[in-house]
């Protein structure tokens, strides 16, 4: 049986001290552990978007790559480099209405130069989810310094650290991985991290490990969430003005180029009848262009909604007008406030009757994951934005009680689509991945299309995942 959260948490206290339980024994280390950062590189990369992508009530119309290359040495003295890329999404990980977006993003970008220096200062031969376990309470101290320093009205949140953090730990997986020739897949077993799960996850998991959660090899292809942002046109009657570039600037235009059978709908989740209306319009363009196609949908509220009576009422509303849209629905995403706790009250059994209700912004630790469960949610997102280990933790903590998991985009383009379709292919019970940057962003995806066919681009409504085997992330050799 599942144990409450609060006993839950208690354990794992316990087994952060090191009191009340029993150590887990010595485990027989097959090969060399760990690597040592030796040094540490970040540059940023600016692209403007082709055309605004409205979410969570604003619109988004740029985006701000952080590049992170790290020089690792194993313990044979091997000297390898890693390299890691994630979009610096300020919009989503720091919300504020008192903050302008170039202070939310100022704020990241001077976050970074800290979480350089501290992962740069560790001075341990360790594996890189050991080493996230150990510096992201300091990443988290230097956001609260930054926040200081900067006199920000809203403090640096937990969620935006981990965004910044993310590129510096996807740079150490990929040059772990390499460092053993091995992809990082590869390297999630207890011989090669050094520790069970019950040292990151609590006394829950004592003798459990990633690797039981990863499959054998990637998955040849994983479903591709098309997105449709609040300014998309649905209908030819919505475009104000054409962009001219190419690209489809309909929903049915980009259902025939691409031939989707999955469609992920951002919500305002402050206007019922217009998110009604979406929906069904969305499902009735989607019919028409492609009759035969077994759709699936998720809806995605980012957090608008005030309580769950607007969800249940959405979906009556829906199942009313369209009742084969309806059925479609595979998932609601984080219908309310991401402050679970400041949120209680907002439960979301009634809803997950209907359909499986999943956090997204909410999942910051096994706490928060525990806490939507207690509060009726039965899924979770996972993005590689929030890092690589803390994905992977993620998906054994989900997978072990039950969850449904979900991979989530964060307009990832490049090196970024690379390590969260590698997610998404590679963990077990997962099959799908949103990816928008090749709807806002083309220009940040060239040079990749060519290296990486059918996973940048697409035609049956899928993405490629079989290349996904090289050593690391498998982005850059």
């Amino acid at each position: 049986m599942v144990s409450s959260r609060r006993a839950f948490l208690k354990s794992s206290a316990l087994c952060a001290t090191g009191v009340g339980f029993t150590q887990v024994p010595n485990i027989a280390i097959k090969q060399p552990i760990g690597i040592r950062v030796a040094a540490v590189d970040f540059a940023f990369e600016e692209f403007k978007y082709r055309m605004p992508y409205k979410f969570g009530g604003t619109a988004v119309d740029r985006v701000t790559l952080l590049n992170v290359t790290v020089e690792v040495v194993s313990p044979s003295g091997k000297t390898t480099k890693g390299f890691g890329s994630m979009p610096m999404g300020n919009v989503w990980s720091f919300p504020s209405k008192t903050i302008p977006y170039e202070g939310t993003l100022q704020a990241m970008k001077a976050l970074a130069p800290k979480i350089a220096a501290i992962t740069r200062g560790f001075t341990e031969s360790a594996h890189p989810i050991e080493i996230n376990h150990q510096l992201e309470p300091e990443y988290l101290k230097a956001a609260a310094d930054v926040s200081k320093e900067l006199k920000l009205a809203t403090p640096i949140p937990k969620l935006c650290t981990q965004v910044v953090a993310s590129a510096f730990d996807a740079a150490l997986h990929d040059a772990f991985g390499k460092s053993l020739g091995l992809n990082c897949y590869r390297t999630y077993t207890p011989e090669l991290i050094g520790h069970d799960l019950s040292r990151y996850l609590g006394a829950d998991f004592k003798g459990e490990s990633i690797q039981t959660h990863v499959n054998e090899k990637p998955r040849d292809w994983v479903w591709l969430f098309h997105s449709v942002g609040g300014l998309d046109a649905v209908l030819e009657s919505e475009l104000k003005e054409r962009v001219n570039d190419g690209l489809p600037e309909t929903l049915a235009e980009w259902i025939r180029r691409d031939g989707l059978q999955r469609i992920k709908i951002k919500l305002q989740g402050e206007n019922l009848d217009w998110d009604i209306e979406r929906t069904v319009s969305i499902d009735r363009v989607a019919r028409e262009t492609r009759p035969d196609v077994e759709w699936a949908y998720c809806c995605d509220f980012n957090e608008a909604c005030a309580n769950v009576d607007y969800v249940l009422e959405f979906l009556a509303k829906v199942k009313e007008r369209a009742p084969k849209g309806f059925e479609s629905i595979l998932y609601l995403e984080q219908p309310t406030r991401r402050d679970l706790k400041a949120d209680s009250g907002n439960h979301m059994h009634r809803a997950a009757e209907m359909r499986p209700v999943v956090i997204d912004e909410s999942l910051t630790e096994l706490e928060s994951l525990l806490l939507a469960r207690e509060m009726g949610y039965t899924g979770a997102c996972l993005k590689a934005c929030k890092g690589q280990s803390h994905a992977v933790l993620m998906a054994a903590a989900g997978r072990k009680y039950g969850m449904f998991l979900c991979v989530q985009d964060l307009t990832c383009p490049g090196a970024s689509l690379i390590h969260s379709a590698g997610l998404a292919a590679n963990l077990a019970g997962l099959s799908t991945i949103e990816s928008n940057a090749r709807q806002y962003v083309p220009a940040a995806n060239a040079g990749w299309i060519e290296r990486f066919p059918g996973l940048f681009d697409t035609r049956d409504g899928k993405l490629a995942t079989a290349r996904l085997t090289e050593p690391g992330l498998s982005a850059v050799s």
